[in-house]
Parts: C-alpha cells; sequence; structure tokens
C-alpha cells in the first residue's frame, strides 16, 4: 500500500465534475477520484479546517465515532471497478477493529477530520496514477538501466553463505 495525501480539489475542464487529487509522500504520482459536488464542499471545509455551526454528516460520523470510543486508523482505496474506486474505513475499538466499505470521497473527508492517513494499494495506484514529475520517473529509469547494464553474473551469487 502506498501512503497518499490529499493535494486538493479541482475541476475537470470539459466536465465541470470536481476531482480530488492524491499525491504520494515523493509527489512523483498522482491519483485523480472524481467526486459529488457535495463531497467536495466536505473535503474543502476539512482542509482549511471549517467548523459549521451545526455539524454536517461527515462531523456526525466523527462525533459518533468519538462518542464510542472509536478510533479511525486509517481509510484505504483498495480497488478500482469499471471505473469506480472502492474503499474503507479501518476503525477500531478496543481491542475489535472493523472494516466499513465506503465511497472514497466521504472516507477522505472523514480522514481529513480525524487526521488519519489514506492508503492506496499499490494495483490502484498502477491502473489510475497519472505520473507528476515525468522527468524524474526518466532520470529515474535511466539510472535503473545504467544499474543492470553493469551488472556481471557474479554481482548475483551470494558470498559466503549458504552453497549448491
Amino acid at each position: 500500500m502506498i501512503e497518499m495525501r490529499v493535494a486538493g480539489i479541482a475541476l475537470d475542464a470539459v466536465t465541470r465534475s470536481p476531482i480530488v487529487l492524491l499525491k504520494d509522500a515523493s509527489e512523483r504520482r498522482a491519483l485523480p477520484i472524481y467526486i459529488g459536488q457535495d463531497q467536495a464542499k466536505a473535503i474543502i471545509s476539512a482542509l482549511e479546517k471549517q467548523t459549521p455551526p451545526r455539524p454536517l454528516t461527515h462531523d456526525l460520523i466523527v462525533n459518533i465515532l468519538e462518542a464510542w470510543n472509536m478510533t479511525l486508523e486509517r481509510i484505504i482505496i483498495h480497488s478500482l471497478q469499471d471505473n469506480t474506486f472502492y474503499a474503507i474505513l479501518s476503525v477500531r475499538q478496543g481491542e475489535v477493529k472493523k472494516e466499513i466499505d465506503a465511497r472514497p470521497s466521504d472516507a477522505i473527508a472523514v480522514a481529513i477530520r480525524t487526521d488519519s492517513p489514506i492508503w492506496v494499494m499499490e494495483e490502484v495506484v498502477a491502473d489510475a496514477s497519472i505520473p507528476v514529475d515525468r522527468d524524474a520517473d526518466e532520470a529515474e529509469r535511466r539510472a535503473f538501466r545504467d544499474f543492470v547494464s553493469k551488472l556481471r553474473p557474479e554481482d548475483l551469487i551470494q558470498r559466503g553463505g549458504l552453497s549448491e
């Protein structure tokens, strides 16, 4: 799994639909997820640390977690099927741990409010992410190709350990 953070909310230039943009720690990969207007507002208000006069849905979820002494350990965006992302809330209450199905946008809105980490399965990142820094990616590929081209068979033989 890859830990990611919310980089911001953008609008699709053609459809004007909101997109939550997640980035990895190296800021080399970005994962765009289309979301609804309400979820975009909920994520933006959490990012800006706005407190509504009355609890909104995601605030209510956080309040319920707190009232029942539950901790949101992390959210996990675990799959992408037919252009739809799937996520879970990983919640703990004492020794009991539960995974609760959630839309990624709702899970992200709750995670921001609870300062919980956002994790994404590697397969999802591989399938749906976009490169942010193509130059760095290419430099890494060149360095790897250079490393492999200089390898000798004897470099791959384990020395001093088990023998055949």
